[in-house]
């Protein structure tokens, strides 16, 4: 038994290896394709000069200056949001678990709403520790009022919660900007898109959003038990307590940063971490990784269809996600948790 037990982990292992790799491939070349296609037609000469920064023509800085910037956006809110997606679903253990369907996202744009109106020259730093308030202040109104009823939490008392949390943060950010007349401002940045992504947002959020991310990595062991039952992390000797405040700590994190840099998406971390289940099985420890690389790709792919569907006219990148979102959400509903 322990024999075959051992080699069921390294047949889990190596396929795990082989996927990721496979996955890896894939994103390399959505990367390159989000590049290289657009309105403005470049060559595959330019894409590479843009990348080793060994030309100055107007394209290759048109590609350094705003089509790379916005591309590895792309790669960082994808994998941010479908990880953070994932870690939700495991903690809780609900199937229809999703930073933007919680208050997450809702919370951060009406934080971001405040920040605007009574601090009008914030930095980006700021701008980024309020989405992070704004994230926590939206999770905890929905496990506040979910957990009111005595019979504990459910998957749908809980997306209900969030519903009405982020329809009413929502209203909050649109009256904060109508009364300070900033909604133009407001809504630049919780509309949802990639639109003007800067090096220099990059470079403050792109560090936390790896450090986040790690962390979760190291703690999907923990999060595997912690998705089975409570019963059993305890009597693992897990710290149940500290490993739940630890991975709050991550959602809250990864979806502020995201919500700071492109606003507000949703589904996304619901979609992706289902997709990933059916390939890599229950265990956090390949999830959590294959949920960020697919998530990077999805956004990377809804970018560029967005971009070149219509083009030169963009169609809103949060419009297309959300048409594929909505009906997996409702075949989700449908089938409740009995394949969770």
């Amino acid at each position: 038994m322990i024999k075959n037990a051992k080699k069921n982990e390294i047949k889990k292992k190596l396929e795990f290896k082989y996927i990721l790799a496979a996955s890896l491939a894939v994103l390399l070349m959505s990367f390159l394709t989000a590049v290289a296609v657009g309105a403005a037609e470049v060559s595959l000469s330019q894409v590479w000069q843009a990348l080793t920064f060994s030309g100055s023509s107007d394209k290759i800085i048109m590609l350094q200056e705003i089509r790379i910037p916005r591309t590895t956006a792309a790669v960082v809110v994808g994998a941010a949001l479908a990880a953070a997606g994932a870690i939700m679903q495991g903690m809780t253990k609900n199937p229809l678990a999703d930073p933007g369907l919680f208050g997450l996202t809702a919370g951060a744009n009406a934080a971001l709403a405040f920040s605007l109106a009574i601090f009008p020259t914030l930095n980006y730093f700021g701008t980024m520790l309020s989405s992070f308030l704004g994230a926590a202040l939206g999770a905890g109104l929905v496990f506040g009022i979910a957990s009111i009823n005595k019979r504990g939490f459910s998957p749908f008392r809980i997306v209900l919660a969030g519903s009405a949390v982020s329809t009413f943060l929502y209203a909050v950010a649109e009256g904060v900007g109508i009364y300070f007349q900033i909604s133009k401002d407001v809504s630049m940045w919780t509309a949802g898109g990639l639109v003007g992504v800067s090096w220099l947002q990059l470079k403050l959020i792109a560090p936390f959003v790896l450090l986040s991310l790690a962390a979760a990595f190291f703690l999907s062991r923990q999060l595997t038990i912690l998705s089975l039952r409570e019963e059993i992390a305890v009597g693992l000797g897990q710290k149940v307590f500290r490993t739940k405040i630890f991975l709050f700590l991550i959602i809250i994190t990864l979806t502020g940063l995201s919500v700071a840099l492109v606003g507000n998406i949703v589904f996304l971390g619901l979609m992706i971490p289902h997709l990933v289940r059916a390939v890599a099985g229950r265990d956090y420890r390949f999830i959590l990784p294959l949920s960020a690389v697919f998530g990077a790709i999805f956004m990377l792919l809804a970018d560029l269809l967005g971009r070149t569907i219509n083009a030169p006219y963009e169609t809103p990148v949060v419009a297309i996600i959300a048409m594929l979102g909505l009906p997996f959400f409702l075949m989700i509903v449908n089938r409740g948790r009995s394949d969770f």
